[in-house]
């Protein structure tokens, strides 16, 4: 057994378990740092140019395909006895690909006919998911935490299927804070009982160098994990699982994988990168 598999099977023993919630604090407003932007219409189309988004391949491919593979999975994996729609995606550490692997997944749960799909950009340091999908708003999830702006108003209604983007808005001077406070666990709340039938899926910052995946992981039903073979250590695995141990880890998804040789596994090939995901 290799020293990746030996941290997955550590992961497996950790899922389900939840060992304390992390301390929520009050705070005061933080200084938004953005760029003048055009607001996007509500109603208005996106087309991402972005190849290697899902909806700009052949539907096909054995990408997409193994988008729906891993969307499966993660349908099963949360719907046992409670609905749990409340999902964090996060990795190790920059350049796993967890952004594109929670884009990808919210665009391919988008198609379902039974499900929205809303897609929170909580990466308040290094935001993305707007530049991905060629969204270009005024507000977002910084300004609902410290301006009090309505909800609502902030959400983009992307056109493709059923998808729903909440921007970041901006950066934050210390977002770990921000995230950690108790607007962020209310808004979390409403997320998931405004609509019944909807996921909303978290892209944050990595695990090790900042502490928003640690607080955020408490505050959702399930985590996925995103690793890259060839690049992340065993050591910063395991260390990285441990921040995580607050939170329900759901599966581990691993970009750039040479193989699968075990049919719990999903592989996603998208160019020359693969994933796969683990449901152990």
């Amino acid at each position: 057994m290799s020293r990746i598999e030996k941290a997955i099977e550590k992961a497996s023993q950790l899922r389900g378990k939840r060992l304390g919630t992390t301390p929520l604090v009050e705070i005061g407003p933080l200084k938004a740092v953005q760029a003048p932007v055009v607001p996007v219409k509500p109603t208005e189309l996106l087309r991402p140019e972005d190849p290697r988004l899902v909806i700009n391949r052949n539907p096909c491919e054995e990408v997409t395909e193994e988008y729906r593979k891993l969307k499966s999975v993660v349908f099963e994996l949360t719907r046992q006895g409670a609905f749990h729609n409340t999902l964090l995606v996060t990795s190790d550490l920059p350049g796993a690909g967890k952004t594109l692997t929670a884009l990808n997944l919210a665009l391919t749960m988008a198609n379902e006919y039974d499900h929205t799909v809303l897609l929170v950009d909580a990466d308040l340091r290094k935001p993305s998911v707007h530049e991905r999908l060629g969204i270009h708003a005024e507000k977002g999830l910084l300004h609902c935490l410290t301006e009090g702006y309505p909800l609502e108003k902030a959400l983009v209604r992307t056109g493709i299927g059923k998808l729903v983007v909440l921007p970041a808005g901006g950066t934050a001077d210390d977002p770990a804070e921000l995230l950690a406070s108790n607007r962020m666990r209310d808004l979390i709340a409403e997320l998931k009982a405004r609509y019944p039938d909807r996921y909303v899926l978290f892209d944050t910052t990595p695990v090790l160098p900042f502490a928003e995946a640690s607080v955020l992981g408490t505050m959702v039903d399930g985590i996925l994990f995103v690793v890259r073979e060839r690049q992340t250590r065993s050591d910063h695995l395991q260390e990285a699982l441990a921040m995580l141990q607050g939170g329900n880890l759901l599966g581990i998804v691993f970009n750039d994988a040479a193989s699968s040789q075990n049919m719990n596994h999903y592989r996603i090939q998208y160019g020359k990168q693969k994933t796969v995901m683990s449901d152990k």
